[in-house]
């Protein structure tokens, strides 16, 4: 199945075609390289010289990889055109990459000034292992707390447990295999916005804690102390281990308003948005950001857009396993969670989300999902039976 896009700018129409699990592929290789070739002969001219650059961020091996680049090759030769580096009217970028259910080709075609993008993908076999052994990757869950009240955040240590909730901070200790209320200290009293959202931050051997309208900094040593104060100081969103974005609240409301300052203290404004994340693209850093439309707008590390895709779900978080030929998003999915919601991991190639594991299913809707660690993250969700809510540790492994 072939999906083209005008401008590079523009992929978000060929990923809801493409990606989606219930996208029909073609059959095998050979159907779609054929008509890949065909959109790139149109585009290049027929009997005009191309140049053909590849890339394989795949589990395929080299005999496997090698095989599309032939019949993708062969496939432009049947059509006259010819393959080379001496004076080419167009530019061909290939990247062959999987998902759960596809191989996928991701093709960048350049003339002059002129910039299309195709998506080809056909079907793989479930029971074939990788062709080079390499384990495939996973999203796995774990419980770590849950409560009859709204959690907004957690912060697990090695022996310890924070968790925010609307009125209190409280810490837990294990005992016996569970944990163990040792101390809570309550938060300002005030009328929160709907739908409200909170963030717990690692500081030292401190925390932080953020909330709308309300800065608060806490201490675990000797015991539990919080000291909080009306602000309207910007949040410190992280994603994995090394990536940082400054964010401002948008007063009374459940989102940030868009003005962000980037790691190296330039400051930018774009569009309101629910959640951002920070994704590696080829050695470069790239953002993704929540709109509050459904879709997901991606910005490159100085917050200029090159690309989008959606709908997605209004939370995600960033994590570092280094599956899939680099970092990964974490998303919740679109639509109605009322009955039940869903986490995958996403991997970016070219601007491209591609679908790196299957989904994870909760309960309920997903509330909340931070950065938790540099391959994790911590996910609230309401379980729409009980009404309890359960904070849950997110984890990106590369094997099965």
């Amino acid at each position: 199945m072939i999906a083209a896009v005008k401008r590079w700018h523009a992929v978000s129409a060929a990923l809801l075609f493409c990606l989606q699990p219930a996208a029909r592929a073609a059959d095998d290789l050979a159907g779609a390289t054929r008509e890949l070739a065909r959109k790139t002969a149109a585009f290049a001219g027929r009997g005009e010289p191309v140049s053909v650059a590849w890339r394989n961020v795949s589990s395929s091996g080299a005999a496997a990889y090698s095989q599309a680049r032939s019949a993708f090759e062969l496939a432009l030769r049947d059509l006259g055109n010819r393959v080379t580096e001496v004076a080419p009217v167009a530019e061909i970028h290939l990247t062959l990459s999987e998902n759960q259910t596809q191989y996928l080709i991701v093709e960048e075609a350049r003339k002059g000034d002129d910039r299309q993008v195709w998506i080809a993908s056909w079907k793989r076999a479930d029971t074939a292992p990788p062709a080079n052994g390499a384990p495939s990757a996973t999203v796995d869950k774990r419980l770590v707390f849950e409560q009859p009240e709204p959690i907004l955040d957690a912060l697990l240590r090695e022996s310890s447990l924070l968790v925010l909730s609307p009125s209190r901070v409280a810490l837990y200790g294990r005992e016996n295999g569970q944990w163990e209320l040792k101390q809570s200290a309550p938060l300002p009293q005030k009328t929160w916005p709907r739908d409200l959202r909170g963030r717990l931050r690692a500081n030292g051997p401190g925390f932080q804690v953020y909330l709308p309208g309300t800065a608060c900094s806490g201490n675990l040593e000797p015991g539990l102390t919080l000291e909080c104060t009306a602000s309207d100081q910007p949040w410190v969103l992280e994603s994995g281990s090394h990536a940082l974005l400054v964010a401002e609240w948008a007063p009374g409301r459940n989102y940030f308003e868009g003005h962000v300052t980037v790691q190296t203290g330039a400051r930018k404004t774009v569009a309101p948005f629910f959640s951002a994340a920070a994704v590696e693209d080829q050695g470069r850093q790239l953002w993704l950001l929540a709109m509050l439309d459904g879709h997901t707008q991606i910005v490159d590390a100085a917050f200029e857009p090159v690309g989008g895709v959606g709908p997605w779900g209004s939370d995600m978080a960033g994590t570092e396993a280094r599956c899939g030929g680099g970092s990964q998003v974490l998303v919740t999915k679109a639509g109605d969670a009322r009955e039940g919601d869903a986490i995958r991991a996403y991997t970016v190639v070219n601007h491209v989300p591609a679908p790196l594991t299957a989904p994870v299913d909760f309960p309920g809707p997903v509330t909340a999902l931070w950065t938790a660690g540099p391959t994790s993250a911590l996910a609230v969700a309401r379980d729409t039976e009980t009404g309890r809510y359960g904070a849950w540790l997110i984890t990106v492994n590369c094997g099965s």
